[in-house]
């Protein structure tokens, strides 16, 4: 094994005299020009890994004479020619040839050509036409990787128990019809992806028997019907549920609230209607420092773990790619929807999360004071929704926040200023809010509007010392004006005397 070095050149053509040869393992250096067509000599060779490399050119017809070839790993190259003409020996259980220019379709008694096959891995090509019905016959299967290709038609209905599936990714391709119930069937699953294509239909009934589902993502789609319920009793070990970009209807049901080891909950894009879940705090993985172990079941076949795979998520307003790190990512996308109701303090518990998208929906009240704890956040949006109120001061604390955006709603008040507000100087994320003012706004001053504490308390106390002026005043009129009309009133004599002088003054005055 000489991997991971920094060899170049071509493969030699004197590599067939290695008769004996059992492994070879060249991944991960700069090796170029094409496979020899003398490696077919090396009949003893077991396991071949090229990956990583710059290998170009088609594959050698001399592949099929490997009759003992198991493990073949070419990915990750640029190496080219139709699947249907290369040569592959039937021994082979392990075959990984995903990111090259492989063209063509997969011939449809596959399970003929790879009788033996464990892992089929051809992510990022150029295949075309449908997915072979024959994929159903092969029982040894444990992971298919046909994302990223030019796949049409339906997906086969085809999956039964006796299958070993762990992982299924058909994402990113072409493929329409509904989804296939079948796929309830496969009680390992593990992860499955088939986002990014135009499936249609509901979640189907039968999926209630993916126990063991840490990755569910269905997302840019056309499906339809409402979330279903029990999603949130039976995926308990689910740690990313992706439904964005489709056309579910009705209410979140609050038994997601259930998903304790949920660390990624998109739902952005579709027409879900009704309130946050108040329980929505208790998806206990979104909480800093309480994230479960990722746990591995007794005997279950596991060739990566789970935040190994690929996911793409939107945050801070850009789709980003996530390869090997997903345990380091929580998210809470529920955007452009039909929702409505306060934004749950619950949430706020959630201080884990880096991403927070609320916007596009209907929500209203004010943005909760307990949003300092989400220490984590770098990115929050809570734009073109109906929250009023200001924006809690409390918010300068989340020092990580790189991304903000709260236009269009009814805030008011100065916004705040102080550790990340000083570098939010784009008043777009702000605009749409009639009331709302200060830097880097320009419709009322700042210095006027921006008081702590104890200015407050000041000015509290001096309103008060104003009322009691004001009430002493009153008082002393009060008491001085009925003390002279009250004896007047009373005392008869005394009211004679008063006008009698008053007559006199006047007399003297006029004459």
């Amino acid at each position: 094994m000489i991997s991971s070095n920094h060899f170049y050149g071509v493969i030699p053509m004197s590599i067939e005299q290695l008769v004996s040869l059992e492994n070879l393992d060249v991944s991960e250096n700069f090796l170029n020009g094409t496979i020899p067509q003398n490696i077919g000599q090396l009949s003893n060779l077991h396991a071949l890994y090229l990956s990583k490399n710059n290998l170009q050119g088609k594959f050698p017809q001399s592949f099929g004479k490997l009759k003992n070839l198991k493990n073949l790993d070419l990915s990750l190259n640029h190496l080219e020619g139709m699947f249907s003409e290369i040569k592959f020996p039937k021994s082979l259980a392990y075959v990984n040839l995903t990111n090259n220019h492989i063209t063509g379709s997969l011939p449809q008694n596959i399970a003929q050509t790879f009788p033996n096959l464990t892992h089929l891995l051809l992510g990022n090509n150029l295949i075309n036409d449908s997915v072979p019905y024959s994929l159903c016959k092969i029982n040894s299967l444990y992971q298919i990787d046909l994302s990223g290709n030019n796949l049409v038609g339906n997906i086969p209905n085809c999956w039964s128990s006796t299958q070993r599936l762990n992982e299924i990714n058909l994402s990113s391709n072409k493929l329409s019809g509904v989804i296939p119930s079948s796929f309830g069937h496969l009680s390992n699953l593990v992860w499955l992806h088939l986002n990014n294509n135009s499936l249609q239909g509901k979640i189907p009934k039968l999926w209630r028997n993916l126990k063991q589902l840490l990755i569910l993502d269905i997302g840019d789609n056309q499906i339809s019907g409402t979330i279903p319920s029990w999603i949130g009793d039976i995926f308990s070990l689910i740690k990313i549920l992706g439904l964005r970009q489709n056309k579910f209807q009705g209410y979140i049901p609050s038994q997601l609230c259930k998903l304790s080891a949920l660390q990624i909950l998109d739902l952005s894009n579709n027409m879900l209607i009704g309130s946050i879940p108040h329980c929505i705090g208790n998806l206990t993985a979104m909480v800093q420092g309480n994230k479960p172990l990722v746990s591995l079941a007794p005997g279950e076949p596991r060739y990566f773990e789970w935040y190994e795979q690929d996911m793409s998520l939107v945050i801070k307003g850009r789709e980003y790619h996530y390869t090997r790190n997903l345990k380091l990512v929580a998210t809470v996308d529920l955007s452009n929807n039909n929702l409505n109701g306060p934004i749950p303090k619950g949430i706020t518990r959630l201080t884990a999360l880096i991403g927070l998208n609320l916007s596009r929906n209907h929500l209203s009240g004010e943005i909760p004071t307990t949003i300092g704890d989400m220490r984590s956040l770098e990115s929050l949006d809570l734009s073109h929704d109906q929250l009023s109120g200001s924006i809690p001061h409390i918010m300068s604390s989340l020092t990580f926040l790189s991304v903000l955006n709260v236009s269009y709603n009814n805030l008011s008040g100065p916004i705040p200023h102080g550790n990340q507000f000083f570098t939010f100087n784009d008043p777009y994320i702000y605009v749409g809010n009639k009331f709302l003012c200060g830097s880097p706004l320009s419709n009322c001053d700042p210095d006027e509007n921006y008081r702590d504490e104890n200015g407050d308390e000041d000015d509290k106390d001096d309103k008060v010392e104003e009322l009691w002026f004001y009430f002493v005043v009153a008082l002393g009129f009060a008491t001085g004006f009925w003390a002279v009309i009250g004896v007047l009133l009373l005392k008869k004599g005394w009211r004679h005397a008063c006008f009698r002088c008053m007559d006199e003054v006047v007399h003297k005055i006029i004459w």
